[in-house]
């Protein structure tokens, strides 16, 4: 079976599997070429962007936790109204670049538009015109990300995994839900405690269990 929440990496053995002509079916293409991948990260930045997308057009991506910062390469793909990305991330990956310059080669707009920083979340200057993304901050890293868009006012979307059961606030909510759905819960409240609009969404399951996508954006 071709799992698409395997952290196997794609290569150009899985080309057949995306032959189609869908903007999806090229990115893949591409990230099999560059060899790189792990096949999860491709299903997830997809899922995120494109449901990110349908609310938040424009705006620079700041993309915190980024990895190899395909999320913030979609979501230009996806709206070339954006000047910009930065993907930040404490270790980026050695294999990011080679990815960046897959994805510039097929889409040469991509060129000098994505700036990769080795450092960590609180580092990045965000604005308020921004949107903020974080595919799966791990624990606490999640409420950097919130906390640091609404500290700037920007637009903010994470997908939170990896809960801090013992250091989370869920708000006392655990006695009625699992304890990451109320952190979550709480996440979702504290944007609204601080004039944000909030959507819930989820990804599909088979790409990720921790599928919950919280965005925000200030009213």
């Amino acid at each position: 079976m071709f799992s698409p929440s395997s952290r196997a990496r794609l290569t150009d053995r899985d080309l057949d599997r995306f032959a189609g002509t869908t903007l999806f079916d090229r990115i893949a293409r591409t990230a099999c070429h560059a060899g790189c991948l792990p096949r999860k990260e491709l299903f997830e930045a997809w899922e995120v962007a494109r449901r990110v997308r349908r609310l938040f057009r424009g705006g620079r991506i700041v993309d915190l936790g980024g990895a190899h910062g395909l999320l913030a390469q979609v979501m230009l793909l996806l709206d070339d109204s954006s000047p910009g990305a930065i993907v930040v991330d404490k270790a980026l990956p050695a294999s990011s670049a080679r990815l960046h310059e897959a994805l510039c080669e097929a889409w040469p707009r991509l060129s000098g538009r994505v700036t990769f920083i080795a450092a960590g979340l609180d580092q990045a200057e965000i604005h308020a015109t921004d949107v903020v993304v974080s595919s799966h901050a791990c624990g606490n890293l999640t409420d950097v990300v919130l906390d640091r868009a609404i500290a700037a006012h920007a637009r903010v979307a994470v997908l939170p995994c990896c809960h801090n059961l013992a250091a989370g606030d869920d708000g006392g909510l655990k006695g009625w839900v699992d304890g990451p759905i109320a952190i979550d819960i709480m996440r979702a409240v504290h944007l609204t405690q601080h004039g944000y609009r909030i959507w819930t969404q989820t990804i599909p399951a088979e790409v990720t269990p921790k599928n919950r996508l919280l965005m925000g954006a200030p009213l």
